[in-house]
């Protein structure tokens, strides 16, 4: 019995709350404009910041003691963005750009002063110093109902030992350990007990504020060698300011595109879908305010993988519903049993997804924490309105009078191919690909390149301030752009310093004569005095330990992913093929990547990662059609067929999330500006893969794996 007025209510219920989370998205609440989509903190790409340059006090620090010192500076400028950027700039500078920032002065007292430290006791003598200080945190503990604020300090193991002996000798009489900083005293706490554990805490401090204080400034004086600020600037975004209006746009066609596709392939559950995307969509638009998050183009990335996994949860669940109707159930009947069908596939690929986010977050650094930020937002948003909200808007439409199945259409008869029988096919044109790329790699080597072309973010280059004649402009830095480009064949990384009408030109490394050539072009082309450009070599942002944080935590990821999925599907053999799957789909972008000579810069690792999430949710739904359709005793033939059909009942749902995902990036790459363009390409060429491999590759794998290693029946 329809119940009209209940439909009503319900849809003026989501209409309110959509309404009311887009003005917040838009508009935000209170003074603050707590909220607001304008108040997301934007990353060095889209946004620009603050550019600290630090020189060493010691004249010629070693190369080991450079790399130490940045990136132990990388794991602290994080606490302040995550986003942050740390490379060497000369032989004896170090120079920190800050994401969202447009006070140098504040950025500089919250790091604090990059001096010394030392611990000494009573007698003048050092007990230990900043190497040997493993983290300070400032910390509010309650103490006999009275709210003490103090720095815990935890030492290594070397320093535990030091620590140790002094703290033994000076613990009777109570005497005291000064903490000396760039030759002055800033505390002296007494030491009331021998501490042989590296971890100890400094009390007396009046304020959370003062405890902060003082363990930034054990921390910042922790650097294997002193520090020296000796300029400051505020920098415009790297990808220039078209780079964040331009990827808008893209957003809203592709997302247009998204809502009118899934509207007149599934009709009213599409429509229903279209409704819970644009909640989806409200809302993390103002978690990501809420949450401080800083948005970069590797986010970016994060975000459209989520809206992607957003509508396969949709797409997933009307399938189901279709193949119910198909059967002969009615409409109300079909809605409650796609769902509970829909459920084991969606949690299973989006927790595995979750996972792989969670690691990344907590082991990687610097780019690949923002990825893994805005991927754990879009998956747990994409449950929730998938599950939820459109589960709740069809019952709405029901209860409108949507109750004939012509409003949701039914499932054809899958017809059935043999994909096991076209395995080799199959990975043939796959070795292919592979091969393809390794041999391409080989080509740019064996003619004195780098296999890849790596960017400024992995080899590092130079760094120029140009001080301009005329008043910078959007339009001037156009032509600097292109006039670059002429001589160095692809467009450098350009940054306004804000206040001097002056720029911060990147390129990697260039020959003399080419140095020479874009000097000229300045003088002749923009009347820029030769003599007050200044030029610096800079290392790479993605520093050694960064990649190695990354590989790690790619590591360490896909062995949680195997694990989980032995664990759901009870059959080891489906974690082995999806890891095979998913080394296949990163291997091919990688071809994409040597082929084409796409720079690989900080994007290059969001794209990866991408690709990783997007091959192993694309899996899961394969494996769970598998599970569902699998009988205790299995033959041969027996085992090919329900692979065969599995993929055949899935093939429609693994099409048409490709697609919609494609269309997302594909106006991302129209519209974008080059920069963007280097990023879509690969993820297009991902996406493809990804579709081709969920269908062709995984289920044959698991097949293989299972009629070699497996238990089958004879007959």
């Amino acid at each position: 019995m329809k119940n009209t007025k209940k439909g009503i209510l319900q849809l003026l219920f989501i209409v309110v709350v959509i309404g009311a989370l887009s003005t917040v998205a838009l508009v935000g609440v209170g003074k603050n404009k707590i909220g607001s989509a304008k108040k997301i903190k934007l990353g060095l790409d889209l946004a620009g910041g603050v550019s600290i340059t630090y020189q060493t006090q010691k004249s010629n620090p070693t190369d080991t003691e450079m790399k130490d010192t940045i990136y132990k500076m990388q794991k602290r400028v994080e606490n302040y963005s995550t986003e942050s950027e740390v490379y060497q700039e000369g032989s004896d500078r170090i120079n920190i750009d800050i994401p969202g920032e447009d006070d140098a002065d504040a950025v500089l007292t919250a790091l604090g002063k990059a001096g010394s430290i030392s611990f000494v006791d009573p007698d003048g003598k050092e007990v230990i110093n900043g190497k040997h200080v493993k983290t300070a945190t400032a910390q509010t503990i309650n103490e006999n109902g009275m709210k003490q604020y103090i720095v815990s300090l935890t030492l290594n193991s070397k320093g535990a030992k030091l620590f140790g002996e002094a703290t033994t000798r000076l613990a009777p009489n109570r005497e005291s350990i000064s903490i000396v900083y760039d030759g002055k005293t800033i505390s002296s706490p007494a030491v009331q007990t021998a501490i042989l554990d590296g971890k100890c805490q400094i009390d007396g401090q009046k304020s959370f504020e003062e405890a902060d204080e003082l363990a930034s400034t054990i921390r910042i004086g922790a650097l294997p060698i002193e520090l020296k600020e000796i300029r400051s600037n505020v920098v415009g975004a790297k990808l220039g300011s078209e780079a964040m209006s331009k990827s808008l746009l893209a957003g809203a066609i592709g997302f247009v595109l998204v809502l009118i596709f899934m509207v007149t392939v599934y009709r009213i559950p599409g429509l229903a879908a279209s409704i819970a995307l644009c909640l989806y969509i409200a809302l993390e638009l103002v978690l990501l305010q809420l949450l401080e998050v800083t948005l970069t183009l590797p986010g970016v990335a994060g975000i459209i993988l989520g809206i992607g996994m957003a509508v396969d949860a949709n797409v997933i669940i009307f399938t189901r519903i279709k193949e119910e109707l198909a059967k002969g159930k009615t409409v109300k009947s079909a809605i409650k049993v796609g769902f509970n069908k829909a459920l084991s596939a969606i949690v299973d690929g989006n927790v595995t997804t979750l996972i792989a986010a969670g690691v990344l977050y907590f082991k990687g650094s610097g780019t690949v924490k923002g990825f893994a930020t805005t991927l754990a937002i879009g998956i747990l948003l994409s449950m929730f309105t998938a599950l939820t909200i459109t589960k709740y808007v069809l019952k709405a439409f029901y209860a409108l009078g949507a109750d004939d199945v012509k409003y949701f259409g039914t499932a054809r008869e899958s017809k059935v191919i043999n994909y096991t029988g076209n395995m080799k096919k199959y990975l043939a044109i796959s070795g292919c690909l592979i091969l393809l790329g390794f041999a391409a790699m080989g080509y740019n080597g064996a003619k004195g390149n780098e296999i890849l072309n790596y960017g400024l973010d992995f080899k590092g280059g130079t760094s120029s301030q140009v001080p301009m004649k005329d008043k910078i402009t959007s339009d001037v830095k156009k032509d600097v752009e292109k006039a670059y480009a002429k001589i160095i064949g692809y467009t450098p990384s350009i940054s306004e310093v804000r206040g001097q009408n002056a720029f911060i030109i990147k390129t990697q490394t260039l020959k003399k004569d080419k140095r020479e050539e874009v000097q000229q072009m300045l003088v002749k082309d923009f009347g820029v005095d030769k003599s007050k450009i200044t030029t610096e070599s800079i290392s790479g942002s993605v520093s050694d330990e960064m990649k190695q944080d990354a590989v790690i935590a790619v590591v360490i990821s896909t062995i949680c992913m195997l694990l989980y999925i032995w664990i759901r599907f009870k059959d080891i053999n489906f974690g082995a093929s999806a890891v095979l799957a998913l080394l296949h789909d990163v291997l091919v972008v990688l071809m994409v990547y040597a082929v084409a000579r796409i720079s690989v810069d900080s994007t290059f690792i969001a794209c990866m990662l991408t690709i990783v999430g997007y091959s192993i949710n694309a899996t899961i739904v394969i494996f769970d059609r598998i599970r569902e359709n699998i009988s205790e005793r299995m033959t041969e033939e027996r085992l090919a067929e329900v692979v065969n059909r599995s993929i055949s009942q899935t093939f429609s749902r693994s099409i048409n999330t490709s697609l919609t995902t494609f269309i997302m990036v594909f106006v991302l790459y129209i519209f974008g500006v080059d920069s963007l363009k280097d990023f879509a390409l690969p993820l297009m060429a991902g996406i493809i893969c990804g579709g081709y491999s969920s269908i062709c590759i995984t289920g044959t794998l698991w097949y293989t794996f299972k009629r070699k290693f497996g238990k089958l029946a004879t007959k």
